[in-house]
């Protein structure tokens, strides 16, 4: 995360913690989209990257592409060159993200899985976990119709789109991209909600306490639909 305003909390006191984030040292985190089509997770977790023109390595399995699809690189607006793996199961991504995990000149590793499958479990992501810490590469696991079971990453996120902020050109025009953010689990850092709000053009990443905005029309499905195999 390159920079972060002080947020308020809902006493209106200037709250510290949205700094803490920025310092913390590169491990597992985890972030469950509110709908299977929500962008959010990879919009909040791209801001999140490490600020080089190193190479980042993204891996979907099937379930993940079929009800999501494919990130649209030449959108992204990313500076780091994007290796893409298309893998079938849950257990080669999770092979394939810690073998990335060996190479130190990775920005960041990215992992998407659909669901639950038996193969995520609590030494799955400890092994990740491990092997981020050690190579100091941030990895990030996106996990669309799941649920929050037992996992050792460090932070876990909730993450869900909100309308963008106004855009001072065009009322009628969408402005920055603003998320509710839910850190419901986190080792280093103390749990919290707020709204993000990210500026492109600063490559900055604000935070907010409060929602002052309604939540979008569940138009996409309903919360963590899943879909069969």
């Amino acid at each position: 995360m390159r920079s972060l305003r002080l947020q308020k909390n809902p006493n209106g006191q200037a709250d510290g913690r949205a700094h803490q984030t920025d310092v913390a040292a590169p491990t597992l985190s985890e972030v469950f989209p509110d709908t299977a089509q929500d962008a959010a997770a990879v919009g909040y977790m791209l801001s999140r990257l490490p600020k080089t023109d190193a190479p980042i390595l993204w891996v979907q399995d099937r379930l993940s592409r079929r009800e999501s699809g494919k990130p649209y690189l030449a959108g992204i607006g990313t500076q780091h060159p994007i290796i893409m793996v298309d893998l079938s199961r849950a257990t080669d991504v999770l092979w394939a993200m810690e073998d990335g995990l060996r190479c130190r000149a990775l920005a960041a590793v990215i992992g998407e899985v659909w669901g639950d499958p038996p193969v995520l479990d609590f030494t799955a992501t400890k092994r990740l976990t491990m092997r981020s810490e050690a190579a100091s590469v941030p990895c990030w696991l996106i996990r669309r119709a799941a649920a929050t079971n037992l996992s050792a990453a460090r932070n876990r996120w909730r993450a869900s789109s909100r309308p963008s902020a106004p855009n001072p050109h065009d009322a009628q025009a969408p402005g920055l991209p603003r998320w509710s953010l839910d850190l419901f689990r986190s080792r280093h850092l103390k749990p919290g909600s707020w709204v993000a709000e990210y500026d492109r053009a600063s490559d900055r990443l604000y935070y907010d306490a409060a929602p002052q905005h309604g939540t979008l029309d569940g138009g996409d499905g309903t919360q963590r639909d899943r879909a069969a195999g």
